[in-house]
């Protein structure tokens, strides 16, 4: 299988791809736009999308229609053992109802709600099936960055069945951009890390799966574990209400 890779962090990419059998990377270029996706989905290819840095709702309808079925959007904690038997667990009712999410998420870049939020919200959106939000609520400051783009970020989104999700976004140069989510039930509840710690050492190492590699996996096999082009909809609307909120002090229904 031949494959090409324009991504905003390429090396990321065909690190995971190194090693897999009968694959080809033919390409390989960094870049941070919808229109080379779009293209590619035209082309019949399919596609494994990055979140963009930035982007209007009528491009990602765009690359959603060219691509039908055919595009899976970049999102590592989706994929591995460890959420999957998490998600099986909370669908058996091991959790009993499931009533709320809380999650938080730590990463390298400012403007923190489209950097990482989308990552703890496809978790939630794969857990709740596709359910759809109904209201967003978001504060935001720039205090750690002193930059334009804001370094942490409070995001509240209240789904159509009652269901509440409360998401704590951080820069921190440090960071894995790893999210951790704890999933909370009326009879129990249950977390996963995306990105545990091992200690040890002089300083702790990341312990757990390695995501983009599972990620790598799961898209060349076809399986469609990650979220798909209406997942990606969905948590797009989500993250402009709480620009939106944000900027206004109130919250944003959808």
């Amino acid at each position: 299988m031949k494959v090409a890779i324009l991504s905003s962090a390429p090396e990321v990419h065909a690190g995971a791809l190194r090693g897999l059998p009968d694959v080809e990377v033919v390409a390989v270029a960094g870049w941070d736009a919808f229109e080379p996706v779009r293209r590619a989905a035209e082309a019949g290819a399919r596609v494994l999308c990055e979140y963009p840095a930035a982007a209007k709702e009528t491009d990602l309808k765009a690359v959603i229609d060219a691509s039908g079925d055919r595009l899976t959007v970049a999102s590592p904690a989706c994929h591995g053992e460890a959420f999957a038997v998490v998600r099986k667990g909370i669908a058996d009712g091991g959790i009993g109802e499931l009533t709320t999410v809380l999650g938080s998420v730590a990463t390298r870049a400012d403007g923190v709600l489209g950097a990482a939020a989308p990552y703890l919200l496809d978790l939630a959106d794969a857990v709740l099936g596709g359910e759809p939000a109904r209201q967003v609520y978001a504060q935001t400051n720039i205090v750690l960055s002193g930059r334009s783009g804001e370094s942490a970020a409070v995001l509240t989104v209240r789904y159509r069945s009652g269901k509440v999700a409360s998401f704590d976004c951080r820069r921190n140069g440090s960071a894995t951009g790893l999210p951790a989510v704890t999933f909370v039930g009326d009879k129990g509840s249950v977390q996963y890390d995306a990105g545990p710690q091992l200690l040890g050492g002089e300083r702790p190492e990341l312990g757990g799966e390695d995501l983009h590699a599972l990620m790598a996996r799961d898209f060349l096999g076809g399986e469609g574990a990650g979220p798909d082009g209406q997942a990606a909809l969905r948590t797009f609307r989500i993250i402009q209400a709480a620009y939106e909120s944000a900027h206004t002090g109130q919250p944003v229904d959808l």
